[in-house]
């Protein structure tokens, strides 16, 4: 039979773009400023002339140090084989600090290994990773929590562009130990969603200095279900696995989490103890698409539901999206309400159907492409990114 092995496609470069400028705020104690960088995006040059790109959650500074750190290790590296690259990246780096920054930029990396091998041969990396499960996805408005008065005009302005699943968090709630508070702001969100719509709700518990314990959060979970909350996110400090159980056990609606835990090794035993009815690895974080679809089936044998935490940028939903059509159960992706750094620099918006879904992109590799131009806007030398130096 004659040969028919790909040749050899050689990592030349790896480059980070940090974005900043208008960076979406996150409701944390230390609130982002537009000019902090909280996320990178990372392009893979090849010397035959693909390019992937990725995502990264970190400070682009970070992400820029870790390159460097890791180029010994990918340079000259087949850009064709993501999970032995980037396996050998985790594997050669554990010693310099497992599950950080190191970790955030290997995701990016990956991210972008996959994106070339969809190029090179001409699929969806979707397709790539097993098959197609759906070819649209629902997505979830992912907004801040506001005050009551506000709170029912922020999802009225999403509602009206197409969106029927809201995740309201972080903001006041929890944060002021007022229960009366909490209720109103999730009661004023419903009423805008609407009956019919989805509604999740984030306490954001991995937030600085976090003051609520296992009391509040099943008191909170008692309240969630009178208003049809799909889940309960970040109730407890995220390394309260046991006070997790509890919780799951006790709570009327769903428990979600793990979107601070990186690797597949860390959720392992919140899967085993039963912590968790849904679980949300990032795939900016926990170590690419590579270390995601392991988390995701690995929960799926546990019988928990997958659904990426995606709280980052268009790169990133690209990789959620893929990740969502080559797994049985992801019917959910996170969507940025308003981020800059979703459809303001792409070169094709992403756009919500008349029921409420996203199309998965066909396309080989993520399936979507960036506008130099708007990229330019929100980071310095956007070049690098689409050539190499």
């Amino acid at each position: 039979m004659p040969d028919v092995t790909l040749p050899k496609v050689t990592i030349r470069s790896i480059v980070a773009a940090p974005l900043f400028g208008e960076s979406p705020k996150g409701g944390w104690s230390a609130e982002i400023r537009p000019e902090d960088s909280i996320h990178a995006l990372i392009a893979v040059h090849t010397e035959e002339g693909i390019t992937g790109l990725g995502s990264v959650f970190a400070d682009g500074r970070l992400v820029e140090a870790a390159l460097n750190v890791l180029e010994p290790l990918w340079r000259g590296e087949n850009a064709l084989e993501p999970e032995r690259v980037t396996e050998k990246l985790h594997q050669n780096t554990f010693w310099m600090g497992r599950g950080g920054s190191l970790t955030h930029a290997i995701s990016g990396i990956d991210i972008a290994l996959w994106d070339i091998l969809g190029q090179a041969l001409g699929q969806p990396v979707g397709r790539l990773l097993g098959g197609t499960y759906r070819t649209r996805v629902k997505p979830y408005c992912s907004l801040l929590m506001e005050e009551p008065e506000l709170m029912g005009e922020v999802i009225a302005a999403h509602r009206d562009r197409g969106f029927r699943a809201f995740k309201i968090g972080w903001g006041p709630f929890g944060r002021r130990d007022d229960a009366k508070l909490d209720e109103a702001i999730v009661r004023a969100a419903r009423e805008a969603a609407g009956e019919g719509a989805q509604l999740f709700v984030d306490a954001g518990a991995s937030d600085a200095h976090w003051p609520q314990g296992l009391k509040w959060a099943l008191n909170t979970a008692q309240m969630l279900k009178d208003y049809q909350v799909g889940w309960f996110e970040e109730a407890l400090r995220p390394d309260a696995i046991d006070d997790f159980c509890t919780l799951r056990r006790a709570s009327p609606v769903p428990i979600a989490g793990g979107e601070v835990l990186t690797r597949r090794q860390a959720f392992l035993p919140w899967l085993a103890r039963g912590a968790l009815d849904i679980v949300q690895p990032d795939v900016t974080k926990v170590g690419g698409i590579s270390e995601q679809r392991r988390i995701a089936w690995m929960a799926d044998e546990f019988g928990v539901k997958y659904v990426g935490h995606g709280w980052n940028t268009a790169l990133g939903l690209a990789a959620d999206l893929q990740l969502a059509s080559a797994m049985p159960h992801c019917d959910l992706v996170e969507f940025i309400g308003g981020s800059p750094y979703l459809d303001g620099i792409v070169a094709e918006p992403f756009e919500v159907d008349g029921e409420g879904f996203l199309k998965i992109p066909r396309r080989p590799g993520l399936g979507v492409a960036l506008d130099a131009a708007a990229v330019a806007r929100y980071t310095t030398d956007a070049s690098r990114l689409f050539a190499p130096a």
